[in-house]
């Protein structure tokens, strides 16, 4: 079997996670870089051996048709126009999260794929992370029963990552649609996939990037995200997700907090136990009639090691082999749809319907 053709577009930090996935995977040929930062691309085409190397997507699709795949790694704003260049283009394209800027760019971004016949993946990392797989082991085998409550946070004392990150016009959101996407998508992964009906939802613009912060030492940087220049973004957002089959999630996502640590805890609440990773499993339900807490003697933190390999892998063999996509671009556009509706709540002060 040929190895297939696959081309990155955005060299960033995020990059480096698909590209380093792509060079252990024995049937991909990393073939070609895209970024309009001449310099970055240079670094990143000398770190890792590629000498095909562009600054503008339509001109790279256009001169090398032969790109089976491509991994769109951009800032937000352009993850639509570079997906959707390169499904027109006759790629695959796995697009990182969150998957657009809103739910009617995500819905342009699935019908090029449709026409064109082509996969979309979305970039959820963490439905292919080991703690995911050992909850919804238990999930599937139906140990908690009917799931019907959810605390999910992504906090951050003093981690705005700078750059782009915080420019509304490039994001279009703070902590909301870069942290908390991923515990939103998480926590309805393993929930089955309802589709939500309903949110309520406040941002916060009060610390900001803490600029006048003496001592403070970011938690989060993310490399070449350049200068802390522009933060029109929330550094704060809280919502109560609201789903077809009853199920309630509440989320709190955070560049900048008053709390003593960094924070990311999945909890879900069933009829016959619960759950917390924080950032081990641990499971409480009833033995012999007695309120027992479980701890599994398997490692059960998420673990990097090999994270974003699995994702890009299964990309792989859904390309190659047509599996079934387990992050496919309908749960994107679920997603955006849910975003988009959080900002709305904050906006106007009131809940918000999800048609």
């Amino acid at each position: 079997m040929s190895k297939i053709k696959v081309a990155v577009i955005g060299t960033g930090n995020i990059s480096h996670s698909h590209i380093q996935g792509y060079l252990k995977n024995p049937n991909v040929e990393l073939y070609a870089f895209c970024d309009i930062n001449e310099t970055q691309l240079k670094f990143m085409a000398e770190k890792y051996g590629v000498t095909r190397t562009y600054t503008d997507k339509d001109v790279m699709l256009k001169e090398l048709p032969e790109i089976d795949a491509v991994s769109v790694c951009t800032w937000n704003s352009e993850h639509a126009p570079c997906t959707i260049a390169a499904l027109n283009a006759g790629c695959h394209v796995i697009c990182e999260k969150p998957m657009a800027t809103s739910a009617a760019e995500a819905e342009e971004m699935k019908a090029a794929a449709e026409k064109n016949g082509k996969l979309l993946m979305i970039g959820f990392v963490r439905r292919y992370g080991n703690d995911c797989r050992i909850v919804k082991d238990y999930i599937d085998n139906d140990f908690f029963g009917d799931i019907y409550y959810g605390k999910v946070t992504y906090l951050r004392r003093n981690g705005a990552p700078g750059g782009w990150f915080g420019d509304k016009s490039r994001s279009a959101g703070g902590p909301l649609i870069d942290l908390g996407v991923h515990v939103i998508d998480l926590s309805r992964y393993l929930c089955g996939n309802p589709q939500p009906v309903s949110v309520y939802g406040a941002t916060f613009h009060k610390l900001a990037n803490r600029p006048g912060v003496k001592g403070g030492i970011k938690t989060h940087v993310s490399a070449g995200a350049g200068a802390d220049d522009i933060f029109d973004v929330e550094d704060l957002a809280s919502a109560m997700i609201r789903y077809d089959n009853g199920t309630v999630i509440q989320v709190e996502a955070a560049f900048s907090l008053n709390l003593k640590k960094d924070e990311g805890v999945i909890q879900l609440f069933g009829t016959k136990a619960g759950c917390k990773i924080d950032p081990e499993l641990e499971i409480y339900t009833n033995l012999n009639g007695y309120m027992t807490n479980v701890q599994l003697a398997t490692p059960t933190a998420l673990s990097f090691d090999g994270l974003f390999a699995n994702e890009i892998d299964h990309f792989v063999d859904c390309v190659i082999n047509g599996t079934p996509c387990v992050s496919p671009a309908e749960d994107g556009i679920t997603l955006m749809k849910i975003l988009d509706a959080i900002y709305k709540s904050a906006e106007t002060g009131h809940e918000v319907m999800i048609g």
